[in-house]
């Protein structure tokens, strides 16, 4: 790889990026376990200028965000502008909205029409647009779950995927086959891991649970990953030591 692959989603960390002091603080903590890039989301309101100053300082590149979906269909100029300003190429977003899902099979369908449309866009000033996973996707249509109505309608130029391999297996899919099926056009994977607690499953640090990293790891090589953002949504331990967890795990299997 001409880059290092390994990024931290600050969303595991969004209880210290809120100010612009703690998120200079984070973003040094971050650096100083090992990364070279971050996942942007779910800071505080921080004005991209100083974003960018923080992140330059430390040598750390912006890999991907996730951007609110109102932003991206209200104001693309803007994300846009925000994403060169960063030097950025990659946007996502972290979920569906309510009024999609709600409408079942055909709020999948006009949700994936309209976020192409986003997408388009996005292209037009050379940025992807990429969606990002959780289980209530994996909701049956017939025999295809909604991922797979997903992005069997959109326009892969336009809608490319940011495969979460907790939420793929929390639905019943298996990231591996998952990562093989959306090749070449996933830029960027979230990575957690899955174990059993209490009869319950909990989100764990990359190495430490259930997911069978050999084969995921395989078929992300295979599919052209370009980034690896680990992100651990909810963490049973201080969450810097998680992603350390995590990062050194990761730099055992050949990553960094």
């Amino acid at each position: 790889m001409s880059h290092p692959v390994l990024a931290a989603q600050l969303y595991t960390v969004r209880q210290f990026t809120q100010t612009a002091a703690d998120l200079a603080a984070t973003l040094r903590k971050v650096r100083d376990i090992g990364y070279r890039a971050v996942q942007v989301s779910a800071i505080g309101p921080i004005p991209n200028a100083e974003v960018k100053t923080m992140v330059d300082d430390l040598g750390l590149t912006i890999c991907i965000t996730h951007t609110p979906y109102g932003q991206l269909w209200n104001d693309p100029d803007a994300v846009i502008a925000q994403h060169h300003l960063w030097q950025c190429k990659h946007v996502a977003i972290g979920s569906m909205p309510q009024e999609y899902r709600a409408a079942g099979e055909a709020g999948f369908r006009r949700f994936a029409a309209e976020a192409a449309a986003v997408g388009e866009k996005l292209a037009a000033g050379n940025l992807t647009f990429s969606y990002h996973n959780h289980s209530f996707e994996f909701v049956r249509f017939g025999q295809r779950t909604g991922l797979d109505l997903l992005f069997e309608t959109a326009d892969p130029r336009y809608l490319k995927a940011e495969l979460d391999t907790y939420w793929v297996q929390h639905g019943g899919g298996d990231p591996a086959a998952w990562v093989r099926k959306v090749a070449g056009r996933m830029p960027v994977v979230h990575l957690k891991d899955m174990v059993i607690a209490d009869g319950a499953q909990v989100m764990a640090e990359i190495g430490e649970g259930n997911l069978n990293w050999l084969a995921i790891l395989q078929a992300c090589r295979e599919a052209g990953v370009e980034w690896y953002a680990i992100e651990q949504d909810i963490c049973r331990r201080d969450p810097f030591e998680s992603l350390k967890i995590s990062y050194d795990n990761l730099k055992a299997m050949g990553l960094e």
